[in-house]
């Protein structure tokens, strides 16, 4: 009768760290899911701004309708982006485009003088700004779960999970990597 209630107790024993480490496994995933979902939330922010900072800057500059452009469709690939490496492509694309009109905005002294265009140049950074963090934080949170599946416990458990290796958010060019510079 000891026996039988030692052995009990070792199965209960393992299954209940069984069932921790899945646990743990799934809710490093969830984390990781939850984390994209704030870059993506970011991202859409930014992505309602274009539309007035466009047509802000189409009212002072008319004839730079190239740089325009590139910003509208950079916001349409990015609005349309599904997925952690199409999002990170557009991500990227929409931050070069952002830099090609904040640059163009220099040379409009009356532009950069207009409330409303000082106003979405600090909303737009502010964003800017939001977007880094929300990177950052998805990037922990790949970071911690790759980790957990390559470390023993949680690794043994990985399969039985069903969680797999993530990639982290990367910009895929250099000149990508750096924040819209704002300037006033």
């Amino acid at each position: 009768m000891k026996t039988l209630l030692i052995l009990v107790a070792l199965v209960v024993l393992v299954a209940a760290f069984l069932v921790s480490q899945l646990n743990k496994l799934n809710r490093l995933n969830v984390g990781v899911d939850e984390a994209f979902a704030q870059i993506e939330v970011q991202l859409q922010r930014r992505s309602d701004l274009i539309p007035n900072l466009v047509e802000t800057v189409k009212g002072y500059a008319t004839h730079e309708s190239d740089v325009l452009q590139k910003v509208v469709e950079a916001r349409a690939a990015a609005t349309n982006a599904q997925g952690l490496t199409a999002v990170a492509a557009a991500d990227g694309s929409m931050s070069s485009a952002l830099r090609g009109l904040l640059a163009v905005t220099e040379n409009y002294p009356d532009l950069k003088a207009s409330a409303n265009f000082i106003a979405l140049q600090e909303e737009l950074s502010a964003t800017e700004n939001k977007v880094g963090f929300a990177r950052q934080y998805y990037n922990d949170r790949v970071r911690q779960l790759n980790q957990a599946l390559v470390t023993i416990p949680t690794s043994l458990f990985a399969g039985m999970a069903k969680v797999a290796k993530r990639d982290f958010y990367e910009v895929d060019s250099p000149e990508k990597r750096d924040v819209p510079k704002v300037s006033f």
